[in-house]
């Protein structure tokens, strides 16, 4: 076990201070329109406590990822209860960091969020591609009364303007089938995932070289990651899962992420610790890709 407990980095010393720190963590437990499983608030902070149990040292890259510096920040929360006025405010704290120099990343809380550190990187990073790991489509003109629902965010982000990749989708209405073939948004599917590798990197060359990576943990198989509101049979699993991250960071330049969905149980940390070692993962992959030393 690690020396001392860790937050995705070391929690006293020079490499979680703020200043030196590539990377700084934010969690947000924001929710405000889940409907099946409730629980989302509560992710961020299981995520974090996982973290704390992880060892620093990657194996596939022989290395530990907290040496570029990996800073957790308190918990955000907006004050407005308007949805539009409270991703407003989550925008801006997410591009104080950006702005910085940062690589962002976005502990959720549920998937509505994910619009503000989208728009807050285009703001701070130009035109930029949008990443999508997903159980479901998320492209519905509203959802329960509100356009900027979980299952709507996607659809936001596409008509702000985003060049979008969605992959492991097998949840969806006509609607959102009808205008994914009306818009041709690139789409990678559920059933698709055995056989992604080969078509993934041609996917990802129809994106600007900058993207943003929003994950959904409902994006895994449930038999592997249970703790999520709205479970869908059929998802990614491990390490094929990271195969596809690593060509992502491989081939893009990321400049932020988030997690969200991640709604814990009680008494089975599994699925905490899959979605902190999934993100320290990313974190290596950020890592590699900066120094030049990726193995192709």
């Amino acid at each position: 076990m690690p020396s001392q407990p860790t937050n995705f980095g070391l929690l006293e010393g020079p490499y979680c201070e703020y200043e030196r720190s590539r990377v700084v963590v934010l969690p947000v437990p924001f929710e405000r329109t889940t409907t099946y499983g409730k629980g989302t608030a509560h992710g961020p902070a299981a995520i974090v406590r996982a973290s704390q149990a992880m060892e620093l040292y990657d194996e596939e890259l022989e290395s530990q990822p907290y040496d570029q510096g990996i800073a957790t920040v308190p918990p955000f929360l907006p004050e407005a209860f308007e949805m539009a006025a409270a991703l407003g405010e989550i925008e801006a704290e997410a591009r104080r960091h950006l702005a910085l120099g940062k690589f962002l990343v976005v502990l959720g809380g549920e998937h509505s969020l994910s619009l503000a550190p989208v728009r807050a990187a285009r703001a701070v990073h130009g035109g930029i591609g949008v990443v999508q790991f997903d159980a479901h489509a998320d492209l519905r003109e509203e959802f329960e009364g509100t356009p900027y629902s979980h299952a709507s965010v996607m659809k936001r982000i596409v008509d702000d303007g985003f060049p979008t990749l969605a992959v492991g989708l097998r949840s969806l209405s006509v609607q959102e089938a009808e205008l994914i073939h009306r818009q041709q948004l690139p789409v990678l599917w559920g059933y698709q995932l055995d056989q992604i590798a080969e078509v993934f990197g041609q996917a990802l060359a129809a994106l600007p070289q900058k993207v943003y990576l929003t994950f959904d943990i409902d994006y895994f198989d449930p038999a592997l990651v249970p703790a999520t509101g709205t479970p869908e049979p059929g998802g990614g699993f491990w390490y094929p899962t990271l195969a596809l991250l690593r060509a992502l960071f491989s081939a893009k330049t990321v400049v932020g992420m988030d997690l969200v969905e991640l709604s814990p149980i009680g008494g089975q940390p599994a699925s905490d610790f899959l979605a902190a070692k999934l993100i320290y993962k990313c974190l290596g992959y950020l890592q590699e890709s900066e120094s030049g030393n990726i193995l192709h």
